[in-house]
C-alpha cells in the first residue's frame, strides 16, 4: 500500500517541514508514505483565481492514478473526530488501493477535482495555512493509526 500527501505549495518555513517528519517518520513503513508537492500557479493583480485554481487542479489531476483513492482536504468536507477518521482509515486501507490525499492552493480547487475525490475532509472550520495543515494533517494520520494499533499514543 501506497499512501501519499499530493499538495500544492512547494516551499514551507523549516517549522512545518520539521514537524511534519516528526509525525511522518512515524508511520508504519509498508505505507511507503510520500510528499509530493506542486508549485502554486503564479498570481498577480491582472490574474483571475479561477485561472490559478484551473492550472493548479489540472496539475492535481494529472497526478491522480486512476485506481487511486482520493481524499480531498477541503473546509467544506465532512469533519471526524479522531476516532472516526481511524474507522475512515482502517476501511481505506481494507480495500487496498492506494490512497492519496490532496490539498489544493490557496483559492481551492477546481469542480474537476472535486468531483474526483472519493472523499472530502474538512480538518476544520477555520481558516488554515497550508504548512499549518501538513502538521494537523500529519499528526491526525498519525493519531489514526495510533488508535488502529492500540498504541498509548491517544488518550480518551
Amino acid at each position: 500500500m501506497h499512501i501519499r500527501l499530493l499538495a500544492i505549495g512547494d516551499r514551507q518555513p523549516a517549522w512545518v517541514d520539521a514537524a511534519f517528519q516528526s509525525y511522518v517518520t512515524r508511520l508504519p513503513r509498508e505505507w511507503r508514505f510520500e510528499l509530493e508537492t506542486i508549485a502554486s500557479a503564479k498570481r498577480g493583480k491582472k490574474t483571475s483565481p479561477s485561472r490559478a485554481i484551473d492550472a493548479e487542479s489540472r496539475k492535481l489531476l494529472a497526478k491522480l492514478g486512476a485506481d487511486e483513492q482520493v481524499v480531498l482536504l477541503d473546509e467544506r468536507g465532512r469533519q471526524m473526530t479522531s476516532q472516526a477518521l481511524a474507522a475512515c482509515l482502517s476501511r481505506w486501507l481494507a480495500n487496498g488501493r492506494d490512497l492519496v490525499f490532496v490539498v489544493g492552493g490557496p483559492d481551492g480547487v477546481s469542480e474537476h477535482c472535486r468531483e474526483r475525490a472519493d472523499v472530502t475532509w474538512s480538518l476544520s472550520e477555520l481558516t488554515l495555512s497550508h504548512g499549518l495543515v501538513r502538521v494537523l494533517f500529519a499528526e491526525q494520520i498519525y493519531r489514526a493509526w495510533s488508535l488502529l494499533a492500540g498504541h498509548p499514543y491517544h488518550r480518551e
